[in-house]
């Protein structure tokens, strides 16, 4: 345990350029303070104490604004940046060296039983408000822009934007010219085609009329 907590202290020391000391991140960080005691809890939970590790989840949320089912498998090196709004759920697995932000979901969508949310790779980073909700993988090596909303799997070494989110860039190459600035808005599309489909029936309303005057 003790081996994990410097590992984890010195990923935050290496990701933040903020983290002045490794004090300040030991005392001061809530998103190492919530997986210290999420480690804690998946303990008491892999043991059959489940009110324990739940009372400890439950006290790390309201000490960190982060949520993380104490059932949930964790690797090493997990760095959670800021993380104010971060839901993590039960069978919920991250592999080593990921990066989330704040208000990213790992969660499911409410259709699937059993293995009900994601599988996240190694040395994955997801941005902030990001939301992965299903049983599938994120790959490893993947950048989850922020705001994306992943339904799908996402195959390793790829970065996917948008909602819902999609592969833009495979390997270091773009596949697309889709960018986080250039989202199309579904919505939006919708109703310009409505808007173009009225515009075609007042036409055709109009040579009815003006047929009818003819006749």
């Amino acid at each position: 345990m003790f081996e994990l907590l410097k590992e984890d202290i010195q990923s935050v020391k290496d990701r933040d350029p903020a983290a002045r000391s490794l004090l300040e991140i030991l005392f001061l960080y809530p998103g190492l303070k919530a997986i210290r005691m999420h480690r804690r809890a998946n303990w008491f939970y892999r043991h059959k104490m489940f009110f324990i590790a739940r009372a400890i989840s439950q006290r790390a949320v309201k000490k960190t604004g982060i949520e993380i089912h104490p059932a949930a498998k964790i690797g090493r090196r997990f760095f959670i940046d800021h993380g104010t709004g971060v839901v993590i759920g039960e069978t919920t697995e991250i592999g080593d060296d990921v990066t989330i932000y704040q208000g990213v979901t790992l969660g499911g969508t409410g259709k699937d039983t059993g293995k009900r949310h994601p599988t996240i790779g190694n040395n994955v980073m997801i941005g902030s408000g990001a939301k992965v909700l299903g049983p599938f993988k994120v790959g490893d090596n993947c950048n989850i822009a922020a705001g994306a909303v992943v339904l799908e799997e996402i195959p390793p070494n790829c970065t996917a934007t948008g909602v819902p989110a999609r592969v833009v860039k495979r390997n270091g190459l773009r596949v697309d010219n889709l960018d986080q600035v250039h989202i199309p808005d579904p919505v939006s599309q919708d109703l310009c085609l409505l808007k173009l489909r009225v515009e075609q029936l007042e036409k055709e309303l109009e040579m009815v009329k003006g047929t009818e005057t003819e006749d």
